[in-house]
């Protein structure tokens, strides 16, 4: 009976051995593994998926650890990576926490909606179809999805996070702007957002324009000339002078006081630079011929720095 005895408690040792090996222990994939756990499976089906994937090395194993470790009812579906090896006791943690593949879509200060659109509607691992949302509605930023996620949920995100910042911007503004609504301000933040690619140049423009505003003064921007003419798509060309000429909505160098929409998104930086710019008395600016712009209080100076570009622009054409 001794002999019989002990014969168990070391067959109870191995085993406990072998669950902990299991448990602990390498998993049998050699390389990463990415696996889709479908929703609604339940802990024995996820346990299948991943036997047949090769992350883990056997069902009861993972099904016994995910009822002692009470995680069993809080593991979720979704798309994992797990890690060449990785153990059990990681592969139930990573589900339990929902540490899911991430993928990105990426929406880039001065895209118009209708790019946005594009790029969720080209996003492949996504579902749904989705119509472009309003200009101006969407905070440019890299935005988290999982696969299977409804577009309509990712333009969601981006609509929400445009609104939370502007509601926060417009609460803290700058006093005696010359913006009566937040929508005013996004509209003329996406005037500055295409105006220059230098980030600094933002607050100093912003200034310019809500200088000619109160004065006003035609905003006399050609990118809201492009974006009469091509809703904002690149022309590949510079504006003719009919284009320039001809009165539409958006002709700043027509109309007086903002076009009826944004031209585009803008992102953060553009609409702090709109609603709290700097103190400044300068009405013009113009290219520089390094990237960047020259500014003036004066029409004389203004006439004088524009001077300076025409001859830059007729040197770079005579080379």
């Amino acid at each position: 009976m001794r002999r019989l005895g002990g014969l168990v408690l070391i067959l109870v040792l191995l085993a406990a051995a072998l669950a902990a090996w299991s448990y602990a222990g390498r998993g049998p994939s050699s390389k990463p593994v990415d696996v889709v756990l479908p929703k609604g499976g339940g802990v024995r089906r996820i346990a299948g998926a991943l036997k047949d994937a090769g992350v883990i090395r056997s069902q009861t194993a993972f099904l016994v650890a995910a009822r002692l470790t009470g995680a069993a009812g809080r593991l979720k579906a979704g798309e994992y990576e797990f890690a060449a090896g990785a153990s059990t006791a990681s592969v139930l943690s990573d589900i339990a926490a929902g540490r899911f593949v991430r993928h990105v879509v990426v929406v880039p200060e001065g895209w118009t909606s209708a790019m946005a659109a594009d790029a969720v509607r080209a996003a492949a691992l996504l579902n749904g179809d989705v119509e472009t949302p309003p200009e101006g509605a969407l905070l440019p930023d890299g935005y988290q999805y999982q696969r299977g996620e409804d577009r309509g949920a990712v333009l969601a995100r981006m609509m929400k996070a445009r609104d939370d910042l502007v509601a926060q911007l417009w609460a803290a503004r700058s006093p005696d702007l010359p913006l009566k609504t937040p929508q005013e301000a996004v509209t003329l933040a996406s005037i500055v957002e295409k105006e220059t690619g230098v980030p600094a140049e933002r607050p100093r423009i912003a200034a310019v324009f809500e200088n000619r505003l109160r004065a006003g003064m035609k905003l006399e921007s050609d990118p809201t000339v492009i974006y009469g003419v091509s809703k904002g798509r690149a022309l590949g060309r510079g504006l003719t002078r009919s284009e320039l000429e001809t009165p539409t909505p958006y002709n700043t160098y027509a109309i007086v006081g903002l076009p009826p929409t944004p031209i585009a998104n803008p992102g953060r930086a553009a609409l702090r630079a709109v609603l709290d710019p700097p103190k400044s008395d300068e009405l013009y600016f113009v290219a520089n011929g390094t990237g960047g712009h020259v500014f003036a209080s004066t029409y004389a100076e203004h006439q004088a720095n524009v001077a300076k570009w025409r001859a830059i622009e007729k040197a770079r054409a005579g080379k």
